[in-house]
């Protein structure tokens, strides 16, 4: 009975969303898989090999993918992109906070009515939010219970976001806090949470989009992993603690070099991050289990992403992201399901708004004209077609909230990475570029050394990514990016 109810509520729903014209097109397939899709937070590309479930069960089960990127380095944008399947500059909200961005922008402008969410659904499939929505939901932009059209199952904090204790969830319009004990753990309630949802018995495909707090600030971790990686430190990599700044912009040469006790303070930062993880990495565990004894591990598709990266000594930036550099836009995504190949890496420029077309393909959803990704299954599949995307956008706004605004020192900018190159334009007129081949690590700004003529080229690449909109964006990502002199390998100062 409850189960016809609910389908009954499903079509009803679905009918108003015709009528309104927020819901794709849908064609319908028979043997649709079911689709689940993890999104972190704050986790850059590197480290997933300390995790043995997402690196068994996942990397070495499945694809990754070495060139995955943000549109957008901050996490609201960030997930609005991943919703939407748009650039920030074309679904507008610009940052974490009110006015211009935030769950109040995304729910104000009635982005909402057309989403991951409403698309699945209206695919049929039984859909599910748990973990992290959007910054500040729900704010005062709606009730404390509000739940957005498109999901079947909502699980969200609604206070304490990031603490993983003491939280309150809004559980399908129902308020319930949770307490400090180790039970209450987010990670784990959420892991529960996930296991029942995949377990449900019926026909209909789901999907579930699962986003866990970790490794977020302040890194809370389960009381289990409590001596885990005691004698980890921060990778090293040359551009840790960079000591040369003199080519790059003002934002960056005003940042000191660390002392002794600021490095520490980033490795315990460091350890902290990956004892958080180890909550992800046993829901991952959890999840997969789940899976395999409901039988339904060999129809079903596991995305595992970030909704951007992490500095951790990296530029002189002892923590936070905004910035344009791989340790920011960066991020990892692997991919396990049926006819993914097992050990493979992708090569190829791909990006999160890629993530809502690939989901749509499996499900047989016709998208609005508005999204501008395009789905990953040919890369899946082991091909690349001929007009691959050959660069992402990047967008950077600063917010007006002073308090959001204290925790970048990154003026605003627009961007591009290719394959091989990093090019940036700030609001300040400075520029970044970077030949990412002799300089992987990007410590050498070439902007001021590199010909007019090149940089004008990049600037009108640029200029037509930041004014695409819909499919126009398909073409502009497509460009080749202009060709650099060849350079020496570049390591650092110590290096050739």
């Amino acid at each position: 009975m409850l189960y016809a109810a609910r389908k009954l509520l499903s079509l009803i729903f679905l009918l108003a969303l015709a009528v309104t014209g927020a819901i794709p097109a849908v064609a319908h397939a028979a043997g649709r898989p079911n689709i689940v899709l993890v999104l972190v937070d704050d986790l850059d590309a590197g480290d997933l090999q300390k995790f043995p479930n997402i690196s068994n069960l996942l990397a070495r089960s499945g694809t990754s993918f070495d060139r995955f990127f943000v549109p957008n380095s901050w996490c609201c944008p960030s997930r609005a992109s991943i919703m939407r399947s748009q650039y920030v500059h074309s679904h507008g909200v610009l940052t974490n906070t009110a006015p211009e961005g935030g769950f109040t922008k995304y729910h104000t402008t009635g982005l909402e009515r057309s989403t991951l969410g409403t698309w699945m659904k209206s695919a049929g499939y039984r859909t599910g939010l748990m973990g992290k929505y959007l910054n500040h939901y729900p704010g005062g932009a709606a009730a404390a219970t509000y739940v957005p059209p498109g999901w079947d199952e909502w699980d969200v904090p609604v206070r304490r976001l990031y603490e993983e204790y003491g939280y309150t969830l809004n559980e399908n319009g129902a308020l319930r806090p949770y307490g400090f004990a180790p039970e209450d753990y987010l990670a784990d309630v959420l892991s529960a949470k996930a296991g029942a949802f995949v377990s449900q018995p019926g026909d209909d495909p789901f999907f579930l989009y699962l986003a866990p707090i970790a490794p977020h600030n302040p890194a809370n971790y389960a009381p289990r992993h409590e001596a885990a990686f005691a004698g980890a430190v921060a990778p090293r990599t040359p551009s840790f603690n960079q000591p040369d700044v003199s080519a790059e912009p003002l934002w960056l040469r005003s940042l000191p070099q660390f002392d002794v006790k600021k490095v520490q303070k980033i490795d315990r930062h460091y350890r902290d991050r990956l004892r958080a993880m180890l909550g992800v990495d046993d829901m991952v565990g959890a999840l997969v289990e789940s899976l395999r004894l409901s039988g339904k591990l060999d129809e079903t598709y596991i995305f595992f992403a970030s909704d951007n990266g992490f500095h951790q000594g990296q530029h002189r930036l002892a923590q936070g992201k905004t910035t344009p550099f791989d340790e920011s836009i960066k991020v990892p995504l692997l991919v396990r399901g049926p006819g993914v190949p097992a050990g493979h890496v992708v090569g190829d420029m791909a990006s999160t708004v890629d993530l809502a077309p690939t989901f749509a393909q499996l499900a047989g959803v016709t998208l609005p004209d508005f999204v501008e990704g395009r789905s990953l299954l040919p890369l899946l599949r082991g091909g690349t077609p001929a007009s691959w995307r050959q660069n992402v956008l990047l967008e950077f706004n600063r917010p007006t909230d002073p308090g959001s605004a204290r925790q970048t020192p990154v003026p605003a900018y627009q961007g591009m990475r290719t394959a091989w190159h990093t090019f940036v334009r700030y609001t300040t007129g400075e520029y970044q570029l970077y030949d990412l081949v002799a300089d992987p690590y990007q410590l050498r700004n070439i902007a001021a050394e590199t010909p007019l003529s090149v940089i004008a080229q990049f600037n009108q690449q640029l200029d037509a990514l930041v004014s695409c909109s819909g499919a126009t964006c398909r073409s502009a990502d497509s460009v080749k990016p202009p060709v650099l002199p060849v350079r020496p390998l570049f390591l650092g100062p110590w290096g050739p």
